[in-house]
């Protein structure tokens, strides 16, 4: 139980670093053999792909932590129950937005695998980069049904009600800072 727990916890922090460092080293390691008068015909690419992994991870992070950029006009003028259940709408429709690109996107890589395109340079299946897409949005699924769950005890008073926008997040923080 404690390994699920700890996938839970860290799993997208995990998979966001090892694609950043991927990234960065490959790139750094393209630029100092350019430097040099070489050149590697893969790093460009592994670079990218890393890239595309690492938006969509980051996606599901920034569902994981709540951090999404939102419009939070609405919110403003709702007391806590009404931002509450606003939230919670607004989870429920990007948790149907998730199903339906999980559902195209995997049709679309499937194809691709069976197919058997291959990248230039590293030569890996296509289907394999295109795959991004439904695993960091069957992520982004996964911890918006964690985040609802939570909203709905909160909703139902089984959890203290915790609602804040992004203005009071700030001003809290800025409290913390100065103390």
């Amino acid at each position: 139980m404690n390994i699920i727990r700890a996938i839970d916890r860290r799993l997208e922090e995990f998979l966001l670093v090892v694609f950043s460092t991927l990234m960065v080293s490959v790139i750094f390691l393209q630029v100092v053999m350019r430097v040099t008068g070489n050149s590697l015909s893969w790093s460009e690419e592994l670079g990218r792909y890393s890239f595309i992994w690492l938006v969509y991870i980051g996606i599901s992070y920034g569902v994981k932590k709540q951090r999404h950029i939102k419009v939070e006009v609405m919110l403003l003028l709702l007391k806590e129950k009404g931002k509450l259940i606003v939230a919670m709408i607004a989870n429920i429709l990007f948790f149907v937005f998730c199903l339906y690109v999980v559902f195209y996107g995997y049709d679309i890589a499937n194809q691709l695998l069976s197919f058997g395109q291959k990248s230039p340079a590293l030569h890996i299946p296509m289907g394999a980069v295109y795959m991004a897409t439904p695993i960091g949005f069957g992520l982004s699924a996964i911890r918006l049904l964690q985040n609802l769950y939570v909203q709905f005890k909160m909703l139902t008073g089984k959890q203290e009600l915790q609602v804040e926008d992004e203005r009071e997040r700030m001003m809290k923080q800025e409290g913390d800072d100065e103390s």
